[in-house]
């Protein structure tokens, strides 16, 4: 069978059996603070043409329209060109099966 020993500690004994996990705990948390102040990667933006949205919809290009002027999709435009975004339309598909 198992058997559970107890040891008695001094004060001092006690601090000195802390201080290097202390050590190593302020170690873990600087690095920590150092890799949150790193510029996270970020992914780059997909964009969509109308007739990309339209196709991966299902729907014309006068019911994209449509979404875009209701507030379903919202549109970008870039250069004169309509866009949309890619993880935008993905969210907009999620809240329309609700």
């Amino acid at each position: 069978m198992f058997q559970n020993k107890l040891t008695l500690l001094t004060p001092d004994e006690l601090k000195s059996f802390i201080k290097p996990i202390n050590e190593k705990l302020e170690l873990l948390q600087n690095q920590l603070k150092e890799l949150k102040q790193q510029p996270q990667e970020q992914t780059p933006v997909k964009y969509l043409t109308r007739k990309e949205v339209g196709k991966m919809l299902s729907v014309n290009l006068a019911t994209v329209h449509n979404m875009t002027v209701k507030g379903i999709l919202k549109k970008y435009q870039i250069g004169g060109r309509v866009l949309y975004k890619l993880d935008e339309v993905e969210n907009a598909i999620v809240e329309l099966q609700k």
